[in-house]
């Protein structure tokens, strides 16, 4: 049995096919025309903006994101549980060093 299928958007779909891509999107039979519809989905590439640098630490970083500040720290096993506690405790009191210095350099800006 054959059927013929109306695509929506035929040049975009083929070119895009041409090139080697596959095509998601919907067949349905049209309510107005009763004809098997093919329509590709338009997908749009998620953008989003890249974690800006507030400060390099010794065992980590300070990033600031749209929503949220981001504080990273990673100690290697072998100096002891103790000294990696006390890493701690300095990475983060940089990392809230980095914050003031953050601030006031917005205020010094304005």
């Amino acid at each position: 049995m054959k059927k013929f299928v109306f695509v929506m958007n035929a040049l975009e779909l083929m070119s895009k096919l041409y090139v080697g891509k596959r095509v998601a999107g919907v067949l349905f039979v049209d309510e107005n025309t009763g004809r098997l519809t093919f329509k590709a989905y338009n997908r749009q590439p998620r953008v989003r903006a890249k974690d800006l640098m507030v400060k390099k630490l010794p065992w980590g970083w300070v990033k600031e994101s749209m929503e949220r500040i981001k504080v990273f720290g990673s100690f290697p096993k072998e100096v002891g549980t103790a000294r990696v506690m006390g890493l701690m405790d300095d990475n983060h009191r940089d990392a809230k060093n980095a914050m003031i210095e953050r601030e006031l350099d917005i205020i010094e800006f304005c």
